[in-house]
């Protein structure tokens, strides 16, 4: 596992409440890679390929890199780590514009207005 891989996750296996996100999905890695080898649970954010549009989701295209399915939404304000035994497979891998447009969305997510100072 690394950042910016895709995987197919298996999440809460019952039914959710509100806007959690349940059953088997895509997912990708945000967690930095010397964090994962040594922590149990792994830092994601869930793909979709339907549902409403947030403002702040991200825009992934199917290519021969990431082999999704389908053109589909990074759901960035979704952050969640998940036990490494929930992760079935990997599916491919984000290009790096996109790991860059995560970071830059992660920064606002966690340093709101703060985020030019860094």
């Amino acid at each position: 596992m690394k950042k910016g891989e895709i995987w197919l996750i298996k999440l809460v296996e019952e039914k959710s409440v509100g806007h959690e996100y349940f059953n088997d999905r895509p997912a990708l890695i945000i967690m930095a890679n010397d964090i994962i080898n040594s922590a149990s649970v792994v830092t994601i954010m869930p793909l979709s390929s339907s549902g409403r549009y947030h403002w702040d989701d991200i825009n992934i295209k199917k290519d021969l890199s990431n082999r999704l399915r389908e053109d589909s939404i990074i759901k960035a304000h979704h952050i969640i780590s998940y036990d490494k035994s929930r992760f079935i497979h990997k599916i491919g891998k984000a290009d790096e514009k996109i790991i860059k447009q995560v970071e830059s969305y992660l920064k606002k997510h966690f340093w709101g207005d703060q985020v030019q100072n860094l």
